[in-house]
């Protein structure tokens, strides 16, 4: 692969069996079986030192719930990061998984998927949230999946393993079908269609069915153009249109 090594990411998680048996599905599953990507999962509670396996605890000041213990968290933080360095990831990133982060976009997957020599660490809380000095000393970056929370960050991190997985290359059978994800273009997907033509008394857009592959392409634009302003607005907020799609989210409007 002209010296192109895998991607490897290891997830730091109380519950390392649910991670490995979703990310070993589908399309990360059978890219991680070809070696495209490498998997390492780590549970804190193999690195605590009293009988119960303990890793959370009250919080200081009160309130309810409980918070993670930092120390089981960086011991595992740290197997994971020699890990990596013992495959030749010089710098390994711990990317902690968290609604306070910074929202996860297609520009930051491309960026962590582009980058060939990258090892990451995501790191994936529980209960009310991780003892604050850990995250002080031992996170790189916080990434958000959107603005809710989820009972813990388990499945935002395969979310960004998936986002990531796909990117890589000879993961996705046809490469363009990545290509025109929702949000490849800084746009939303256009809709799709398939067999039968019709399908309770609805038909597929004729030109769907012309084989002029430029109307398709433009139609496609459109598409994506008229659904982005309806839907999410705000991801136009500073694109500069061209003259073309101004004119077919114009001729869109008047249909």
């Amino acid at each position: 692969m002209n010296g192109w090594r895998s991607v490897r990411i290891d997830v730091v998680t109380l519950f390392p069996e649910l991670v490995e048996k979703v990310a070993r599905v589908g399309v990360t599953g059978r890219a991680l079986e070809r070696g495209l990507w490498q998997l390492g999962v780590w549970n804190p509670r193999d690195y605590t030192t009293d009988p119960h396996k303990t890793v959370d605890d009250r919080p200081y000041g009160g309130g309810p719930g409980m918070v993670m213990l930092a120390a089981p968290l960086a011991q595992a933080i740290a197997a994971a990061k020699s890990a990596q360095r013992a495959q030749g990831i010089v710098a390994p990133r711990v990317i902690h998984l968290s609604p306070a982060g910074e929202p996860l976009t297609h520009a930051r997957v491309m960026e962590l998927a582009g980058d060939a020599d990258a090892g990451y660490v995501l790191l994936a809380g529980r209960y009310e949230g991780i003892d604050e000095r850990l995250i002080k000393r031992e996170v790189d970056h916080e990434i958000a999946v959107g603005d809710f929370v989820v009972s813990g960050g388990e499945l935002p991190a395969l979310m960004v393993i998936d986002a990531i997985a796909r990117q890589l290359p000879g993961v996705l059978h046809d490469a363009q079908s990545a290509r025109e994800d929702s949000f490849a273009d800084g746009l939303l997907d256009c809709p799709h269609y398939t067999r039968p033509e019709i399908y309770e008394g609805e038909a597929v857009p004729a030109v769907l069915l012309s084989g002029h592959h430029e109307q398709i392409r433009r139609w496609r634009l459109q598409q994506s153009l008229q659904r982005t302003r309806q839907r999410r607005p705000d991801l136009l907020v500073g694109r500069t249109l061209t003259n073309d799609e101004v004119r077919l989210l114009g001729q869109a409007e008047q249909d």
